[in-house]
């Protein structure tokens, strides 16, 4: 089961996408990871791109915790529809699901805000090369908000992804399978 561990929307449940073609976040790293956001003052009022969205469990989280605005990016059409499902059931304001390839998407011009993204959550398919997310997150600099803080989850047997010449890593986490990379971008 996949819930919502805090917020407006916290312990409410989410549906994850039929199959094996996603991976949900677990609750205790979600956990983790936000309530370190939180402490940082990453969520409240953030504008939240999460890319590989699947169940857009990620981006829910940011939302019930107070982020301002929420774009879903999931290519499997069954995980976006799932996603969409979550979204309407949690009724959360300033949510979207965007169906497309993440590195699409972070090309396009869909992908700038005012202001720039304040909080990026990238869970790629293990499967994905780390090549692909170092290419993914330089492609996103320019759409990243001064003092932007990136979150990337990967297999812990998988190397750290490259950074952006404007980006520090400043915290890396294992929990078992998963770690999970948070870096800043320099104001």
């Amino acid at each position: 089961m996949t819930r919502i561990v805090a917020g407006v929307a916290g312990g409410r449940r989410l549906k994850v996408p039929p199959g094996e073609t996603t991976r949900p976040t677990s609750d205790r790293v979600r956990e983790a990871l936000f309530s370190a956001l939180d402490a940082a003052g990453a969520v409240e009022g953030a504008r939240v791109l999460d890319l590989y969205a699947g169940s857009g469990a990620l981006g829910l989280e940011a939302a019930s915790r107070g982020a301002q605005q929420v774009v879903l990016v999931e290519a499997a059409k069954p995980a976006a529809a799932t996603a969409r499902t979550n979204v309407a059931a949690l009724g959360l304001p300033g949510v979207r699901v965007v169906t497309d390839r993440a590195e699409r998407f972070a090309a396009s011009p869909s992908a700038v805000v005012d202001g720039g993204w304040d909080l990026v959550l990238l869970d790629p398919p293990y499967a994905v090369a780390t090549e692909d997310v170092t290419a993914l997150l330089a492609v996103l600099g320019p759409s990243l908000a001064p003092g932007a803080t990136l979150v990337v989850e990967r297999s812990s047997r998988t190397p750290e992804p490259g950074w952006p010449d404007v980006v520090d890593r400043v915290r890396e986490r294992r929990y078992g399978e998963t770690t999970v990379w948070v870096a800043t971008v320099r104001s």
